[in-house]
């Protein structure tokens, strides 16, 4: 187990991308890149989503930053709920910089059986302490 956003969480996540191969990513989430900017009570965090997973980091080719608390990113990551996604957008717990065409294409897409199974694997793994 991982503690979420660690060094050794983001660690075992690349680990099990590379090892879950091709995710059949439809088209709006193969091409996004978008950067986090995540705040925590302890430490605020950077990473980005690429490639269909999460990345420790800024992504220097993103167009798009969401700056968003731990809190939303782990439900987020847990539920991958794009109805709790624009819920949390319109209620100001997620702002936007850059970019937002990115996210619109987004609102219809449904992640494939690959990257579900690979975020239950990665849910699996992390301890949310």
């Amino acid at each position: 187990m991982a503690v979420f956003l660690t060094e050794a969480w983001f660690e075992q996540v690349e680990q099990m991308g590379q090892e879950a191969g091709e995710l059949n990513l439809p088209p709006a989430l193969a091409n996004m890149v978008v950067n986090l900017k995540v705040t925590d009570t302890e430490q605020n965090i950077e990473a980005n989503f690429a490639d269909g997973l999460l990345h420790r980091g800024l992504n220097d080719t993103a167009t798009t930053t969401l700056l968003l608390d731990r809190g939303i990113l782990q439900s987020i990551i847990t539920n991958f709920d794009t109805n709790e996604i624009m819920g949390a957008f319109m209620a100001g717990k997620i702002r936007v910089e850059g970019d937002m065409s990115q996210l619109m294409a987004v609102q219809t897409a449904r992640p494939s059986a690959e990257q579900k199974e690979l975020y239950n694997r990665i849910k699996s793994m992390t301890t949310m302490a």
